[in-house]
């Protein structure tokens, strides 16, 4: 288990910038694939972005590819996701979560911060 510490949300216009940092407590960071999701009202959480160990690969959901970049630093034990051109329905909170297995699911990850609201507005 790893604890996980989310930061940056707040509240932007519509194709504003954003973002989001998850700080780790533990020495074990780099051993962690690292998840972002996100989970708007009446919504199921959803799937954003992850990656891997080492940073090198990255995925994301289509609804994100091209304005949200998944990046971290490990000497830092921090992951964050810079999100651009921001759209309403971006709105939800936002979670970090860190996990074993290369996955999309969120139970495949085992630590989960306690989230960050971002709120974009029209």
């Amino acid at each position: 288990q790893v604890q996980l510490v989310e930061s940056g949300g707040g509240l932007v216009p519509a194709g504003g910038p954003l973002r989001l940092s998850c700080a780790a407590a533990g020495r074990t960071f780099s051993s962690y694939v690292m998840g972002w999701f996100r989970q708007a009202p009446g919504k199921e959480r959803e799937f954003v972005a992850r990656i891997n160990w080492s940073g090198g690969r990255t995925y994301y959901a289509d609804s994100v590819k091209g304005r949200f970049t998944v990046s971290r630093d490990n000497a830092k034990n921090t992951v964050y996701l810079e999100m651009n051109s921001l759209k309403p329905e971006d709105t939800a909170v936002y979670y970090c979560a860190a996990g074993s297995r290369i996955a999309t699911d969120p139970t495949n990850f085992g630590s989960w911060g306690q989230g960050t609201q971002v709120t974009v507005s029209s």
